[in-house]
Protein backbone atom coordinates (compact mmCIF):
# COMPACT_ATOMS: atom_id res chain seq x y z
CA UNK A 1 0.00 0.00 0.00
CA UNK A 2 1.36 3.43 -0.97
CA UNK A 3 1.75 6.40 1.35
CA UNK A 4 -1.24 8.19 -0.24
CA UNK A 5 -3.61 5.29 0.47
CA UNK A 6 -2.32 4.90 4.01
CA UNK A 7 -1.86 8.47 5.20
CA UNK A 8 -3.81 10.88 2.96
CA UNK A 9 -6.82 9.07 1.52
CA UNK A 10 -8.38 8.07 4.90
CA UNK A 11 -8.77 11.78 5.73
CA UNK A 12 -10.26 12.56 2.31
CA UNK A 13 -12.65 9.62 2.61
CA UNK A 14 -13.77 10.67 6.08
CA UNK A 15 -14.44 14.25 4.97
CA UNK A 16 -16.35 13.18 1.85
CA UNK A 17 -18.46 10.45 3.44
CA UNK A 18 -19.21 12.04 6.81
CA UNK A 19 -21.84 14.41 5.47
CA UNK A 20 -25.15 14.85 7.32
CA UNK A 21 -27.05 14.75 4.03
CA UNK A 22 -25.88 11.15 3.50
CA UNK A 23 -27.21 9.91 6.84
CA UNK A 24 -30.88 9.47 5.80
CA UNK A 25 -29.72 7.66 2.66
CA UNK A 26 -27.63 5.27 4.75
CA UNK A 27 -30.62 4.59 7.03
CA UNK A 28 -32.88 3.96 4.04
CA UNK A 29 -30.37 1.61 2.44
CA UNK A 30 -29.70 -0.43 5.57
CA UNK A 31 -33.27 -0.66 6.85
CA UNK A 32 -33.93 -4.06 5.17
CA UNK A 33 -30.70 -5.63 6.51
CA UNK A 34 -31.33 -8.89 8.31
CA UNK A 35 -29.69 -12.11 9.43
CA UNK A 36 -26.02 -12.75 8.76
CA UNK A 37 -24.50 -9.64 7.12
CA UNK A 38 -21.35 -8.97 5.13
CA UNK A 39 -20.35 -5.36 4.49
CA UNK A 40 -17.78 -4.88 1.75
CA UNK A 41 -15.68 -1.72 1.88
CA UNK A 42 -16.62 -0.79 5.43
CA UNK A 43 -14.25 2.18 5.23
CA UNK A 44 -14.30 4.23 8.43
CA UNK A 45 -17.46 2.52 9.71
CA UNK A 46 -20.03 5.20 8.99
CA UNK A 47 -22.77 2.60 8.47
CA UNK A 48 -22.35 1.08 11.92
CA UNK A 49 -24.93 3.21 13.71
CA UNK A 50 -27.61 2.45 11.08
CA UNK A 51 -27.84 -1.34 11.24
CA UNK A 52 -31.23 -2.58 12.53
CA UNK A 53 -31.59 -5.11 15.33
CA UNK A 54 -32.65 -7.74 12.79
CA UNK A 55 -28.95 -8.32 11.99
CA UNK A 56 -27.64 -11.38 13.89
CA UNK A 57 -23.97 -10.99 12.99
CA UNK A 58 -21.84 -8.65 10.88
CA UNK A 59 -18.61 -9.41 9.04
CA UNK A 60 -16.72 -6.85 7.01
CA UNK A 61 -13.87 -6.58 4.54
CA UNK A 62 -11.90 -3.58 3.32
CA UNK A 63 -8.72 -3.60 1.26
CA UNK A 64 -7.30 -0.56 3.09
CA UNK A 65 -6.08 -1.56 6.59
CA UNK A 66 -5.44 2.10 7.43
CA UNK A 67 -9.21 2.50 7.90
CA UNK A 68 -9.65 -0.36 10.39
CA UNK A 69 -9.10 1.60 13.61
CA UNK A 70 -11.82 4.14 12.81
CA UNK A 71 -14.26 1.44 11.72
CA UNK A 72 -13.62 -0.57 14.90
CA UNK A 73 -14.15 2.53 17.05
CA UNK A 74 -17.46 3.35 15.38
CA UNK A 75 -18.65 -0.23 15.72
CA UNK A 76 -17.86 -0.17 19.44
CA UNK A 77 -19.67 3.16 19.86
CA UNK A 78 -22.73 1.62 18.18
CA UNK A 79 -22.57 -1.41 20.48
CA UNK A 80 -21.74 -3.71 17.59
CA UNK A 81 -19.28 -6.54 17.20
CA UNK A 82 -17.89 -6.64 13.67
CA UNK A 83 -15.58 -9.41 12.47
CA UNK A 84 -13.29 -7.39 10.21
CA UNK A 85 -10.69 -8.58 7.71
CA UNK A 86 -8.34 -6.36 5.71
CA UNK A 87 -8.79 -7.81 2.24
CA UNK A 88 -10.51 -7.19 -1.06
CA UNK A 89 -14.00 -8.27 -2.06
CA UNK A 90 -12.45 -9.90 -5.13
CA UNK A 91 -11.42 -12.92 -3.05
CA UNK A 92 -13.67 -13.58 -0.07
CA UNK A 93 -12.66 -16.18 2.56
CA UNK A 94 -16.22 -17.36 3.19
CA UNK A 95 -18.04 -20.52 2.24
CA UNK A 96 -20.76 -20.57 -0.39
CA UNK A 97 -24.23 -19.30 0.59
CA UNK A 98 -23.00 -17.92 3.93
CA UNK A 99 -24.82 -14.56 4.17
CA UNK A 100 -28.42 -13.38 4.16
CA UNK A 101 -27.41 -9.79 3.34
CA UNK A 102 -24.46 -8.10 1.65
CA UNK A 103 -24.04 -4.33 2.06
CA UNK A 104 -22.12 -2.06 -0.30
CA UNK A 105 -22.09 1.71 0.13
CA UNK A 106 -19.78 3.81 -2.05
CA UNK A 107 -17.61 0.75 -2.68
CA UNK A 108 -18.36 -0.72 -6.12
CA UNK A 109 -16.85 2.39 -7.71
CA UNK A 110 -13.33 1.58 -6.54
CA UNK A 111 -12.91 -2.22 -6.78
CA UNK A 112 -10.27 -2.94 -9.46
CA UNK A 113 -11.85 -6.16 -10.78
CA UNK A 114 -15.52 -5.45 -10.21
CA UNK A 115 -16.75 -8.47 -12.19
CA UNK A 116 -14.77 -10.84 -9.99
CA UNK A 117 -15.98 -9.13 -6.81
CA UNK A 118 -19.63 -9.35 -7.86
CA UNK A 119 -19.15 -13.01 -8.69
CA UNK A 120 -17.85 -13.48 -5.15
CA UNK A 121 -20.84 -11.62 -3.68
CA UNK A 122 -23.17 -13.88 -5.66
CA UNK A 123 -21.31 -16.93 -4.37
CA UNK A 124 -21.41 -16.04 -0.65
CA UNK A 125 -25.07 -14.96 -0.72
CA UNK A 126 -27.70 -17.49 0.23
CA UNK A 127 -30.28 -18.25 -2.50
CA UNK A 128 -32.82 -15.47 -2.11
CA UNK A 129 -30.24 -13.32 -0.27
CA UNK A 130 -30.09 -9.57 -0.82
CA UNK A 131 -27.49 -6.97 -1.73
CA UNK A 132 -28.25 -3.55 -0.25
CA UNK A 133 -26.44 -0.85 -2.18
CA UNK A 134 -25.89 2.90 -2.09
CA UNK A 135 -23.48 3.92 -4.84
CA UNK A 136 -22.53 6.95 -6.88
CA UNK A 137 -21.95 6.51 -10.57
CA UNK A 138 -22.89 7.06 -14.19
CA UNK A 139 -25.57 9.67 -14.75
CA UNK A 140 -28.36 9.14 -17.33
CA UNK A 141 -27.78 12.76 -18.39
CA UNK A 142 -25.52 12.47 -21.44
CA UNK A 143 -23.78 15.79 -20.79
CA UNK A 144 -22.99 14.81 -17.20
CA UNK A 145 -21.91 11.31 -18.28
CA UNK A 146 -19.55 12.81 -20.84
CA UNK A 147 -17.81 14.79 -18.11
CA UNK A 148 -17.73 11.76 -15.83
CA UNK A 149 -15.84 9.79 -18.47
CA UNK A 150 -13.45 12.66 -19.09
CA UNK A 151 -12.71 13.19 -15.40
CA UNK A 152 -12.47 9.55 -14.29
CA UNK A 153 -8.73 9.05 -15.08
CA UNK A 154 -7.75 11.95 -12.80
CA UNK A 155 -10.46 11.13 -10.25
CA UNK A 156 -9.11 7.61 -9.87
CA UNK A 157 -5.82 9.06 -8.63
CA UNK A 158 -7.50 11.42 -6.14
CA UNK A 159 -10.06 8.84 -5.03
CA UNK A 160 -7.71 5.89 -4.59
CA UNK A 161 -9.19 3.96 -7.53
CA UNK A 162 -12.68 5.50 -7.57
CA UNK A 163 -14.51 5.60 -10.92
CA UNK A 164 -17.13 8.26 -11.66
CA UNK A 165 -18.60 6.37 -14.61
CA UNK A 166 -19.59 2.96 -13.29
CA UNK A 167 -23.26 1.96 -13.54
CA UNK A 168 -23.77 0.00 -10.30
CA UNK A 169 -27.32 -1.29 -10.97
CA UNK A 170 -26.31 -2.52 -14.43
CA UNK A 171 -23.20 -4.19 -13.03
CA UNK A 172 -25.23 -5.97 -10.35
CA UNK A 173 -27.78 -7.17 -12.89
CA UNK A 174 -24.99 -8.38 -15.17
CA UNK A 175 -23.65 -10.51 -12.31
CA UNK A 176 -26.97 -12.35 -11.95
CA UNK A 177 -28.30 -10.23 -9.08
CA UNK A 178 -31.81 -9.06 -9.91
CA UNK A 179 -32.38 -5.40 -8.98
CA UNK A 180 -35.73 -5.44 -7.18
CA UNK A 181 -35.94 -1.85 -5.97
CA UNK A 182 -34.03 1.17 -7.23
CA UNK A 183 -34.12 4.86 -6.40
CA UNK A 184 -31.85 7.31 -8.16
CA UNK A 185 -31.21 10.97 -7.45
CA UNK A 186 -28.60 13.69 -7.38
CA UNK A 187 -27.22 14.44 -3.94
CA UNK A 188 -28.22 18.02 -3.11
CA UNK A 189 -25.27 20.37 -2.98
CA UNK A 190 -22.86 17.96 -4.65
CA UNK A 191 -21.42 18.49 -8.14
CA UNK A 192 -23.53 16.53 -10.59
CA UNK A 193 -20.58 14.61 -12.00
CA UNK A 194 -19.91 13.12 -8.54
CA UNK A 195 -23.37 13.22 -7.01
CA UNK A 196 -25.59 10.88 -9.02
CA UNK A 197 -26.69 8.17 -6.57
CA UNK A 198 -28.35 4.77 -6.92
CA UNK A 199 -29.75 2.97 -3.88
CA UNK A 200 -31.81 -0.15 -3.66
CA UNK A 201 -31.96 -3.92 -3.28
CA UNK A 202 -30.64 -6.63 -5.59
CA UNK A 203 -31.32 -10.30 -4.94
CA UNK A 204 -29.79 -13.67 -5.76
CA UNK A 205 -32.29 -16.01 -7.38
CA UNK A 206 -33.58 -18.90 -5.29
CA UNK A 207 -33.36 -21.47 -8.06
Amino acid sequence: MGWYSQWVFPWILEAAMRQPRLEPLRRETLAPATGSVLEIGIGTGLNCSHYPLTCRSIASVDSNPALTARASRRAAEAGMTVAHQALSAESLPFEDARFDTVVSTFTLCSIPDLGRALSELHRVLKPGGQVLFLEHGLSPDTAVARWQRRLTPAWRVIGDGCHLDRDAPAELAGAGLAVETLRQCYLPGAPRFAGFLSLGVARRAIG
